[in-house]
């Protein structure tokens, strides 16, 4: 049987630098990191082990003269305020792309008069809690088209709408449609596009990937957004898909029948774990044999 990892799958950017700023780091000092550097539990737990201890933000609040790492979804304004304070050096590895969708936002929020900021993004991800933080909490989020049309939405005022980084561009433009639509002239809608490509172009790509497959076994934290968003492209495709975090979760049964199985995950997946994955599959197929 024949087994494939996707060469498009892993992590992007913004998660691989934050990781080699740890590991960095790590080599030389103690390091902490405010909350978990990448949403996948097994490399979390790898880092975890060379030193890196992952804290929340009351820990944050309470740390005195330490060394903490910011991971790629930023951070709010009030963040680097406590580091000031209590004398933390801050280890920025804020992927590039939100830190200029942080900056946009910000500009925005300090127009006068001052506009509606809609976000679309999942409510509590630490990237949109950093982007709401440019508004001093005054942006509205929203998850989908149906919470934006019961949103306490004002159409008479200008409006301005910005993407977590991460979500779908059919959702973003789905949202932009029904903004446009309902604004209230002279109120102006501003849509801004500002779903990564890196990410979003994924999705083609891994739909292409799970066509060529038997069965895929998609490898993702539980916590990854994107896991969720891409597993889901994959099982439209092939319904003979299956979301694991670990290589213990995969079940022979899965295979049977079976000529091809297409391994791939999110951009918070490392390599290492899809071919621990590869490694189990191989090994239950040949027991089964």
């Amino acid at each position: 049987m024949k087994i494939e990892i996707d060469e498009g799958s892993g992590f992007c950017f913004g998660v691989t630098t934050a990781i080699q700023k740890a590991e960095e780091k790590l080599a030389k000092d103690q390091l902490y990191c405010l909350g978990d550097i990448v949403h996948n539990g097994g490399e979390v737990e790898r880092l975890n082990a060379l030193g890196l201890r992952t804290i929340d933000h009351n820990t944050f609040a309470t740390l005195k003269n330490a060394k903490v790492l910011l991971r790629a979804h930023g951070e709010p304004p009030q963040t680097y305020k406590t580091a000031r304070e209590n004398g933390i050096e801050i280890i920025d590895a804020t992927c590039p792309v939100v830190l200029r969708l942080q900056d946009r936002i910000r500009k925005v929020y300090n127009e006068d008069p001052r506009p509606q900021i809609v976000i679309y993004g999942k409510r509590g991800h630490a990237e949109v809690i950093g982007l709401v933080g440019q508004t001093e909490g005054e942006a509205i989020v929203v998850e989908s088209l149906e919470e934006a049309q019961a949103a306490p939405i004002d159409f008479q005022r200008d409006l301005c709408l910005f993407s977590q980084t991460t979500k779908s561009l059919t959702g973003f433009h789905a949202l932009s449609e029904y903004f446009e639509q309902h604004i209230q002239p002279p109120a102006r809608f501003r849509g801004n596009d500002t779903v990564c490509r890196q990410v979003a172009n994924r999705q083609p790509h891994i739909e292409k990937f799970a066509a060529q497959h038997d069965v895929i076994v998609f490898v993702s934290g539980k916590k990854s957004s994107n896991g969720k968003v891409l597993y889901a492209a994959c099982q439209q495709i092939n319904p003979r898909s299956y979301m694991v975090d670990s290589p213990e979760a995969i079940e022979a049964s899965w295979f049977d029948g079976a000529n091809s199985v297409g391994i791939c995950g999110a951009t918070s997946t490392p390599k290492w774990l899809m071919e621990s994955c590869r490694d189990r599959i191989h090994a239950l197929v040949q027991t089964a044999q």
